[in-house]
């Protein structure tokens, strides 16, 4: 009796688990130009000779910027009411035209099955569009996200972090210390840890990001984001982790969220094509059960 009475919690742990993908995740999103070389010169020489960690940070965008395209990987921890769940993501993306290309895919059901097909994500300047996202929308049909008009400015809602959009918030860098020399994926990088604010961040963002930035500002429970971040010798992003925390819509409990991205691989190829108009749904989101 007591084994079955534990195996029934954790079923219920699991459903909760679901609802938070779903409502925190997905659910939300449905209510500047590339610098040159200068910059990526200018950042490496402040990595190498120990700069201003602040002023570093806040140029990682356009060094991103002129390092052209990479691979990324993400990953979405969401923790609330005792649950915590991850969304992993893998892609390119093309930091010169702000264009990405993430497949998504939501944690197991309780069986150990999975729920949901990897959703596809296509990022861009001011929107986010989805495919595979279920809720009665058809198969071959793409879901658009005006990312002004979401909350958390799609830091949160297609359940990855837009990697350009990641970085421009390290624009709002407030704090900053230098942690020490590690490795990611082999790579000797510098890691560093601070804080960001959101509000500034929207201040000196791309044209493209700072209405998406200002709404996670208001939207957030608080607008100031703790992160920690590697760079290389060339001073581009390896690894970027940021701590959130909002109010979702459903519920009255602050979700934490911690995001993490690993870029790579620069230079490969990242040919994004959006969705042609007559290949957008243009009906209505069923909710999901739960």
């Amino acid at each position: 009796m007591e084994r079955r009475d534990r195996r029934e919690q954790r079923d219920r742990q699991h459903r909760r688990a679901g609802t938070t993908v779903v409502a925190v995740g997905l659910l939300l999103g449905l209510g500047a130009g590339a610098t040159g070389c200068s910059d990526s010169r200018a950042a490496a020489d402040d990595v190498k000779g120990g700069g201003d960690p602040v002023a570093l940070l806040r140029r990682a965008a356009d060094t991103l910027a002129g390092a052209g395209s990479s691979k990324a990987t993400t990953s979405m921890e969401m923790a609330t009411g005792g649950t915590r769940v991850t969304i992993r993501g893998k892609g390119v993306y093309d930091y010169r035209h702000r264009l990405g290309r993430l497949t998504v895919v939501l944690p197991e059901d309780p069986a150990g099955t999975a729920e949901h097909q990897p959703i596809t994500e296509l990022l861009a300047p001011g929107a986010l569009f989805m495919k595979n996202r279920g809720a009665g929308v058809p198969a071959d049909k793409w879901v658009r996200v005006d990312t002004a008009t979401v909350s958390d400015g799609n830091l949160v809602t297609g359940g990855a972090t837009d990697p350009y959009t990641a970085a421009e918030v390290l624009r709002g860098t407030r704090t900053a210390t230098y942690v020490g020399r590690t490795e990611v994926g082999g790579t000797p990088v510098r890691h560093y840890r601070g804080t960001a604010d959101l509000a500034g961040a929207a201040r000196t963002a791309s044209a493209a990001n700072r209405a998406p930035l200002a709404a996670a500002a208001k939207g957030f429970a608080t607008a100031e984001v703790l992160f920690d971040a590697y760079l290389d010798d060339q001073g581009r992003i390896r690894k970027l982790r940021q701590r959130f925390s909002f109010v979702n819509g459903r519920q009255k409990t602050p979700v934490a969220v911690a995001s993490t991205t690993l870029l790579y691989d620069f230079g490969a190829p990242a040919d994004v094509t959006l969705p042609r108009p007559r290949d957008i749904y243009a009906g209505r989101i069923a909710e999901d059960e739960h």
